[in-house]
């Protein structure tokens, strides 16, 4: 018996389920579909369009069609269109939340956070529209002057992932509207139904057709390879994972597209023993427990000072005890499943192999029974240094805890991986917190608090987290080339 209700199935309903493609709703060239599955029940909601390559190529030539109009649009008609991007996603936040959660099984708290910080990066490059500068200069020996000029990339390609299916569109395609780029979005095949609502909005914001371009399909790889290494394309921005990344950077290589890459994380979480245990246990809920751990920010490792890492450790644990799992569409839900059984699977293996070498489960530790891909919040003490998920992004519900002796012991602990995405201190010294900050080796810190995003920052990484920003004023750069004149007088 099916568990979704009349309210779900009409809001799906509204959605499109075709391709967006030079500003109109079509099927895929072959006419297959995609299946989009609910986690929480494992029962599919929706059948999507399954593009090909052509139906790449197709956007693409869209998107490259009308650059050269829609970069000499005025900035505040572009801008514009994005503000009212903006108020019509905060209107319809309610649908778009439970159109989210469906689909990717956050719960519907979660999803309308997720609406909001999505909705704020077109407000935000809304206003950066028009601050797009350059400069005017006397050339040092007085004889010429110096115009640098600030111009749209040109035609982008966006693929974005599944975990946060709306904000990871809106921080790349906002930029991009506002430099006056046209792209190509390629959603994750799990999530595609936010960013086709997306695309709908900007439709009736006004966004000219051929600007932007959506393609769903299920092979990634063989959709996107062509447009990475058409000449017609000039940027390439992903959000992923480190592997994926590492081939679209090869690819992106052909032409020698401008890449941006927001990678794989591995955060630590420091806890020091001058640091309030209580404020600390409050910020780990946060940026461990977001999205069910499913999130390149979530905090990886928790490494606490030997005063308090048991009291920590317990705190931690009755904390995460308390949450209720359950479908997100449920009343009081805190925690949702996770995105397929693989990714459960990758999950129950990293805690096998930590208990198998010492660990602890304070609480959790399991799969949920019954249908649904659910697995409890878990905090693991008395972790082994060679444990596989302090090196692994765990990417679900789990809280390994392990414990250090001194300051450098902690940063040396934090900067022992490859990724270099956040990290997360607390402490009650201002002299350690500025000494820790600059020691740890990445993009992001989050000093006394769980939560780094905001649309107004510079999000990205380090070492094989990727390069690149989104938000803030360097989110913009991004899609902006630099071009130099000489001026003779």
């Amino acid at each position: 018996m099916s568990t979704v209700t009349q309210e779900e199935r009409s809001v799906v309903a509204d959605v499109p389920k075709q391709l967006y493609i030079d500003g109109r709703w079509r099927d895929g060239a072959e006419g297959g579909t995609i299946a989009v599955e609910d986690p929480a029940t494992e029962e599919t909601i929706a059948e999507v369009a399954d593009g090909n390559a052509d139906d790449a190529k197709a956007a693409l030539a869209a998107a490259a069609e009308h650059q050269a109009e829609w970069q000499h649009t005025p900035p505040r008609e572009r801008g514009e269109i994005l503000r009212r991007a903006f108020e019509m996603i905060t209107e319809r936040a309610d649908e778009l939340a439970l159109i989210m959660t469906l689909e990717m099984g956050k719960s519907l708290a979660e999803s309308k956070a997720e609406i909001a910080y999505a909705s704020e990066f077109f407000r935000w490059f809304a206003e950066e529209a028009v601050r797009i500068e350059g400069r005017y200069g006397v050339a040092p020996n007085g004889a010429g002057r110096l115009l640098v000029m600030k111009q749209p990339v040109g035609p982008c390609i966006l693929i974005t992932p599944w975990n946060f299916p709306m904000a990871m569109g809106t921080r790349k395609i906002g930029p991009a509207i506002a430099a006056g780029c046209t792209m190509v979005v390629k959603p994750a095949k799990q999530t595609p139904l936010s960013m086709l609502a997306l695309a709908k909005i900007l439709e009736e914001c006004g966004l000219p057709g051929g600007v932007l371009n959506v393609i769903t399909a299920s092979s990634s790889g063989e959709v996107m390879e062509p447009l990475i290494k058409d000449p017609r394309a000039r940027k390439l921005s992903f959000t992923g994972s480190t592997e994926v990344g590492r081939k679209l950077i090869e690819q992106s290589a052909d032409q020698i597209l401008k890449v941006s890459m927001e990678l794989g994380g591995n955060a630590p979480f420091i806890v020091f023993d001058d640091a309030d245990v209580d404020d600390a246990v409050s910020g780990a809920m946060i940026a461990k427990m977001r999205n069910v751990g499913e999130a390149c920010t979530a905090a990886n490792r928790f490494h606490v000072a030997d005063g308090v890492a048991q009291e920590f450790a317990e705190k931690l644990a009755e904390k995460m005890s308390a949450l209720k799992v359950g479908r997100g569409t449920e009343e009081g839900v805190d925690i949702g499943p996770l995105i397929d059984d693989n990714q459960r699977g990758i999950v129950r293996d990293l805690v096998a192999d930590a208990t198998s070498k010492g660990a602890k489960a304070i609480v959790g530790g399991h799969d949920v029974d019954g249908r649904g891909y659910f697995y409890e919040p878990t905090v693991l003490s008395d972790v082994p240094p060679d444990a596989q998920l302090l090196k692994d992004e765990i990417f679900g519900p789990v809280a390994p805890v392990t414990s250090f002796e001194s300051e450098q012991d902690a940063i040396d602990a934090a900067n022992n991986t490859e990724y270099g995405l956040v990290a997360y201190v607390y402490t009650s010294d201002l002299k350690r917190a500025l000494r820790v900050c600059e020691g740890l080796q990445t993009g992001m810190v989050g000093l006394n608090q769980g939560m780094v995003s905001n649309p107004a920052a510079p999000f990205g990484g380090v070492k094989q987290s990727g390069f690149g920003r989104e938000g803030g004023a360097e989110g913009i750069e991004e899609y902006l080339e630099t071009k130099y004149v000489a001026v003779n007088l």
